[in-house]
């Protein structure tokens, strides 16, 4: 395999045989993607099909076993020597890590602190920004998903969808280059869906580059500039909204959202 991914300067994400296996299980089998600079990718597929692992591995909560990853031409967790790769040791890897801004299913957000602080946390700890510029900025983020009266509430006075706008927010406020959305509404009740979607699809077109785990397929025909359906690891099927959602050219894919849509 070629260390060098050689693709065009408007790619910023190329990832190449990415493979991890949990015991006998093989969660991603040899996984190649490439996501454009300003480009928003929906990934939707069955429970257990590698969506999630994949978007771990890219973020390096999980060291994948085989295969390589570049963001913004930078090759993640290792170091090239040559043609040999030494593995990076855990304070290069979170530096690396502040690429990627990372939405969870669950919110965690630090229960001991209000919205505001929770944004602020990681700006003023991780990168050690002066507090008071931080906080301007917390504020503005704030104001962005629509959540400016509640700088002084507490997690638990919050509600779903509001809590996963602070996450949203305090992602943002690390200025990754890449957002990574693994389900964020999936744990929410149905009517706080919305207010959540509202937010991504304000920051789809802002420009933000984008990759999101999801059910939600209106939302993928509507924000997307590529949609992927994944199934036992593999990339089975990868195209514009219409055309992998309307008229899927694989029978796995229109089994899948036949069973989504009924």
């Amino acid at each position: 395999m070629s260390l060098d991914p050689k693709q065009s300067t408007q790619t910023l994400l190329s990832a190449r045989k990415v493979t991890k296996t949990f015991g006998s299980l093989t969660a991603l089998d040899a996984v190649d993607l490439d996501v454009m600079r300003g480009e928003v990718l929906c990934i939707i597929g069955p429970s257990g099909s590698g969506k999630s692992t994949l978007l771990r591995c890219l973020n390096q909560i999980e060291r994948f076993d085989r295969g390589a990853v570049w963001i913004d031409d930078e090759l993640i967790g290792y170091r090239q020597d040559g043609d040999t790769l030494h593995e990076l040791d855990d304070r290069a890897i979170a530096r690396q890590r502040l690429a990627c801004g990372m939405v969870f299913q669950r919110f965690n957000l630090f229960n001991h602190m209000t919205a505001l602080q929770n944004i602020m946390e990681g700006p003023v700890t991780v990168l050690k920004r002066p507090r008071q510029e931080v906080r301007q900025e917390a504020i503005a983020l704030l104001q962005r998903v629509g959540l400016s009266d509640k700088h002084d509430a507490y997690p638990a006075q919050l509600s779903g969808g509001q809590q996963q706008r602070v996450a949203i927010a305090r992602a943002l406020a690390m200025k990754p280059k890449l957002m990574l959305f693994d389900e964020p509404t999936s744990a929410l009740d149905p009517e706080l869906v919305g207010e959540v979607l509202t937010v991504m699809r304000d920051l789809a077109a802002s420009g933000m580059t984008m990759i999101v785990v999801t059910h939600e397929l209106g939302f993928a025909r509507e924000v997307a500039d590529r949609v992927i359906f994944m199934d036992a690891g593999r990339i089975v099927e990868t195209g514009a909204p219409d055309q992998v959602l309307g008229e899927p050219s694989q029978q796995r894919t229109r089994d899948f959202i036949a069973a989504v849509l009924s």
